[in-house]
Order: structure tokens, then C-alpha cells, then sequence
């Protein structure tokens, strides 16, 4: 997908270094999350304190978050695919913390070998220079980093999302050599597993756990609260027909038609057909409840089957031992148990 033009703050000149870009939703995850996680921690409002600050006007309170980004370049095209926060140095609005991005970079280097770090991503709602001025920074590490940046205080009608990259050339301003921001085109890149990753993402419940048993957990449980709700709400409504109905509230047409036009709506569901459908669901859903029941209690049956055989086997060999290795001998032990003969599988040998 293609961004839109630059917004005021932004160089209006184009990129032309002719590089692809593909972004992939684990990075607009990641910024998204970093973001909201700080915000949630400053009380929505006053600078963040850890991978916060600069100039050139945060959103959300004031809170600016800043990170690296990951990926790899093959050709012409930038593949951009992961992301981790970055810190900034104590008691400056634009250094970076060096040995926490060098120690960062180095255990992601060690799980990701083949991926780079290609630039940076910061949150506000335009440019400023402390960006320009982290920029260089990072051109120690990466001659030619991009910036992304993501504006968390879009308009919610908005379509297109509020992400823009930037690249950072050379030009000649007033006869100075200077480095500036020109916006460059990307494109969302995903892959089959990143689609089915980020649809788990999207359906983790508050608890953190996103198994079929708590979701169906959790399904139910939204059902039983919207029920009681509605039960709640229905007998409001009687109570207040009945004070009506004895004058001790005013009369309300309006509220008399829209509870009688609810009440015309109920016989539908009261038929034979209906009836007889929900009796079938019901049976089989207690039949499925039997059978789990029996198959648990013959499961439980044949432990205590098995372990009433390995009772017997053992008690028999310490009998024939005894009684020298007559069959006997393993008889009367098995006698001494004191246990139903049907249930030991090797009584019948010795019959």
C-alpha cells in the first residue's frame, strides 16, 4: 500500500534512492504495544522516562517511544520484519543510550544472525530536529537507516494507516550541505505464518491464555452475562408495567407499544417445532454427558483391574518362592487377599 504525502513538518521532496520497502505487522505490533505500555505507565500524561523524550511534539500525553528496527536488505529491497525498544542516554533529550543498544543488538544477533538493524521508529505527529539528530547516530551503525514513524493521535475514521517512512539524503540548502528527511513508499508484506500469528494475537483474552478451552470458557461466560443481563432488564420492565398498570407511575404510550411489539415476537419461538428441536438438542447433549460419565468410570474400572492383576502376579511369585514353586502356594496367597476372584485376570490358571 502506498502512504500518503507528506504532512506539514516533513521535507515535501520524494525519495529517490529507488529502495522497496516491506513492512510486516510484527513491527506496527511491537510500536503499537511499546507505546500503549509506556502510556499506560506515565498515567497518560507527562514524558516517559524510558525510551522517551525529544522534541517534536509526542502524542498521547507526551509520550514519545523510540526502538530499532530489524530486517535484512537483498537487491534493492529492504525487508523490514522485526523491532526492540530503545533507551535514552540520562539527562539527554536526544542521545541514545549506546552500551543498551550495543548489548540489545548483540542478543538479537545471536537469535536473528541474519537480520541487521536498518533504522529506527519513534511515535509523534511530526518531525523535529531530534530526530535528525538521532539519525546521525545511528548512521554509525547503518550508512543509511530509515525512520519510521507512527502517529498515534490519527483521526479514528481515518483508512490508511498512520505509519511514514523516511530516508535521510544529502542536499544543499543555502549553500550548506545538510542531511534531511524524505519520505519514501512502502508496501505491508505478510506471510501465511505472520497471518496466523497476528488472527492468535487478536483473540488473546485478557488472561493471557488463548487455548479452546478458555475460550470457550470465555465465550460461555459472555453468553451467561448477557443473559443475566437481559433477565435483569425484562423484569425491570414488568416492575415498571405493573406500576403503570396501578398508577403509581405517569402512562407511557410509547413504552406500553415497544414492550407490546416485544411480547408479540415470543410466540414465534413457542412452537411445536421448536419444542421439539430444543428437546432433541437437550437430549443429546445429556446423552454426550453420560457417555463421557461411563467412559470415565470404566476407565477408572480398568486401573483398579490392572492394579488388582499386578497385586496378584506379585503376591503369587512370593508364594510359589515359599511354597517352593507349587502352584499351591500362589493359591493360598491369592486366598489371603481377600479379593473377588473375577476381578484378578490370572486366577483362572490356577483353577
Amino acid at each position: 500500500m502506498q502512504v500518503d504525502p507528506p504532512e506539514h513538518g516533513a521535507d515535501h521532496r520524494a525519495s529517490t534512492s529507488g529502495l522497496q520497502f516491506q513492512l510486516h505487522p510484527l513491527v506496527l505490533i511491537n510500536i503499537s504495544d511499546h507505546h500503549t505500555r509506556m502510556r499506560a505507565n506515565a498515567g497518560g500524561a507527562g514524558p516517559s522516562t524510558s525510551g522517551a523524550g525529544g522534541s517534536g511534539g509526542g502524542a498521547g500525553g507526551g509520550v514519545r517511544v523510540m526502538g530499532c528496527l530489524l530486517g535484512q536488505q537483498s537487491g534493492r529491497t529492504v525487508d523490514i520484519s522485526n523491532s526492540f525498544e530503545m533507551q535514552l542516554a540520562p539527562g539527554s533529550a536526544s542521545g541514545i543510550d549506546e552500551s543498551f543498544l550495543q548489548r540489545k543488538m548483540e542478543q538479537y544477533k545471536q537469535t536473528f544472525p541474519q537480520q541487521d538493524v536498518v533504522g529506527w521508529y519513534a511515535t509523534g505527529t511530526e518531525l523535529s530536529d531530534a530526530d535528525m539528530a538521532i539519525q546521525r547516530k545511528l548512521m554509525d551503525i547503518n550508512e543509511s537507516p530509515v525512520f519510521l514513524r507512527l502517529d498515534p493521535s490519527c483521526e479514528p475514521s481515518r483508512k490508511d494507516l498512520p505509519v511514514y517512512l523516511y530516508e535521510s539524503e544529502l542536499h544543499v540548502l543555502d549553500g550548506v550541505p545538510s542531511f534531511i528527511f524524505v519520505q519514501a513508499k512502502y508496501t505491508v508484506e505478510t506471510s501465511e505464518a505472520e497471518r496466523i500469528g497476528v488472527d492468535q494475537v487478536a483473540k488473546i483474552l485478557p488472561t493471557g491464555a488463548a487455548t479452546g478451552t478458555n475460550q470457550l470458557t470465555a465465550h460461555l461466560s459472555s453468553m451467561h452475562s448477557a443473559i443475566k443481563m437481559l433477565i435483569t432488564r425484562v423484569a425491570l420492565l414488568h416492575q415498571m408495567l405493573e406500576k403503570m398498570q396501578s398508577g403509581e407511575l405517569p402512562f407511557d404510550h410509547e413504552l406500553v407499544r415497544q414492550a407490546a411489539g416485544l411480547i408479540k415476537r415470543l410466540p414465534a419461538v413457542d412452537s411445536q417445532q421448536f419444542g421439539a428441536d430444543y428437546t432433541t438438542e437437550l437430549n443429546d447433549a445429556l446423552l454426550s454427558t453420560l457417555l463421557a460419565a461411563v467412559t470415565k468410570g470404566a476407565a477408572a474400572c480398568n486401573e483398579i483391574v490392572d492394579k488388582c492383576n499386578l497385586a496378584f502376579d506379585r503376591v503369587s511369585l512370593k508364594g510359589g518362592r515359599k511354597g517352593g514353586g507349587g502352584g499351591g502356594g500362589g493359591m493360598g496367597s491369592t486366598i489371603g487377599l481377600g479379593l473377588p476372584m473375577g476381578l484378578l485376570g490370572g486366577a483362572p490358571s490356577f483353577l
